[in-house]
């Protein structure tokens, strides 16, 4: 399983400051295929500045919830870090 690209995404206005929602289509290789999803994500910015990274997929997807969340999360981060989601 590995995540291919990030797309479509929308900034969604929040009145919080330190959580802010996004949502996009994903687009992952799973067993040799490409799927796409549409999910919904937050990103919130704990006191001490970690992140917590909160997804939700619009459908369902043919494989193990948790291996793909970390994977999913792992590249929200990176993507985050490197300035790829919209302020």
């Amino acid at each position: 399983m590995q995540v291919l690209d990030l797309r479509n995404i929308q900034h969604k206005d929040s009145p919080i400051y330190y959580r802010r929602f996004y949502a996009g289509t994903i687009v992952m290789e799973i067993m040799r295929q490409n799927v796409e999803r549409d999910i919904e994500f937050t990103i919130e910015t704990t006191p001490l500045g970690s992140k917590n990274i909160k997804v939700t997929f619009s459908g369902p997807v043919d494989y193990p919830m948790v291996p793909l969340l970390k994977e999913v999360k792992s590249y929200l981060d990176e993507f985050d870090r490197k300035g790829g989601l919209p302020v």
